[in-house]
């Protein structure tokens, strides 16, 4: 009989070049434990995060979708994670239309000497979305007919 194993959620985490990027990778040399299942994707400023990279990473699969940015009024591109912060909160609540929990979704400000808050938040997230379990792909939530 097979063991089962406990759930292990997948999350895609957005991460900027300049300061979140180096906060994982302070974590990391740090030696500083967070889920091997999250997956960081670098982008050059969470403002390049394009709400389709989110819609992809759920229908692809993920359980969680994560974007870290500068601090507000830190950013390398002086402005970019305002543009960041407002696009996701208009595709969060779309979303949360379409029946993509809330919890699975989250943007957080993680700078380059913050390794120990990106360690504190990845566990965090985590363990957020494990709560709410698997989730359905966006595919799975279009309508079908009874042919398919």
């Amino acid at each position: 009989m097979p063991v089962e194993s406990a759930f292990q959620p997948k999350i895609a985490a957005f991460c900027c070049n300049w300061c979140s990027y180096a906060g994982a990778d302070l974590a990391g040399s740090s030696r500083l434990s967070y889920p091997a299942d999250v997956k960081i994707i670098r982008v050059p400023c969470s403002c390049r995060v394009n709400p389709l990279f989110i819609l992809r990473a759920f229908q692809r699969g993920a359980d969680g979708v994560i974007i870290c940015g500068c601090h507000p009024g830190d950013c390398h591109y002086t402005s970019g994670n305002y543009f960041a912060r407002r696009r996701a909160a208009l595709l969060f609540s779309m979303l949360d239309y379409l029946g993509v929990e809330s919890g699975r979704t989250r943007v957080e400000w993680v700078s380059a000497a913050e390794g120990q808050k990106f360690a504190a938040t990845m566990n965090d997230f985590a363990k957020t979305v494990a709560s709410l379990g698997k989730c359905r792909r966006i595919g799975d939530l279009r309508c079908r007919t009874s042919e398919s």
